[in-house]
């Protein structure tokens, strides 16, 4: 008798094995496909789009055209070891250097070359699938790849790179180890800002009112 009385009455026609509708989804505007997952919550894609493969491919290929064009400067009008003062302790001092940025690991060119190799081809998986994390991001990783495959290629053709910016109490550097240096350090601002964007608490806007 007690559930009888919680019943409701029976539509007028309606046979008493007649099954109910199911009750229909609750899809909510503001929700992803699902209907259950609020938008603020949902996954965006972050893989690197045909634009940010365009922009990166633009910064890299000036970054690697600018430092080829001036290290072709210093070789066609300095010999090696020559050195023209400009102002205070900077100076174009053309030198060459078979390591990586700064001298460094001057003795290994091979395991350099490797290396860079193996840098160039993990940055490339990284901005095809974090391409769209940060606007900076073809930017920075432009930079980078583009003095890397700069030195790259002087270490494959010649065995060294052409080294020309000298501050004095800093070892000789060309354009490509500035491109990455700077490359390197927006690369870690941008990240490191997105992270702090992603963790911030998202609030819903509240609809507001005719």
């Amino acid at each position: 008798m007690g559930d009888a009385l919680h019943r409701l009455p029976a539509r007028a026609g309606a046979s008493l094995t007649e099954r109910v509708s199911p009750r229909p989804a609750d899809v909510r505007v503001g929700s992803t496909t699902d209907g259950l997952t609020p938008i603020s919550v949902a996954e965006r894609q972050l893989g690197a789009s045909w634009p940010h493969w365009v922009s990166l491919a633009a910064v890299a290929l000036a970054g690697l055209g600018a430092d080829q064009l001036t290290k072709a400067i210093v070789t066609s009008r300095l010999d090696l070891n020559d050195e023209v003062h400009v102002v205070g302790p900077f100076s174009i001092h053309h030198v060459t250097n078979s390591g990586i940025a700064f001298g460094l690991f001057a003795s290994a060119t091979p395991i350099v070359i490797l290396l860079t190799s193996l840098a160039v081809a993990w940055m490339l998986y990284f901005f095809a699938r974090s391409g769209s994390r940060h606007p900076v991001l073809p930017v920075a990783l432009g930079l980078v790849i583009g003095g890397s495959v700069s030195n790259l290629v002087d270490r494959v053709r010649l065995g060294h790179v052409t080294d020309f910016l000298d501050l004095r109490y800093w070892p000789a550097f060309n354009l490509a180890d500035t491109f990455i240096v700077v490359g390197v350090a927006a690369l870690l601002l941008a990240l490191v800002a997105s992270d702090h964007h992603s963790s911030r608490p998202v609030r819903a806007r509240e609809a507001t009112r005719p």
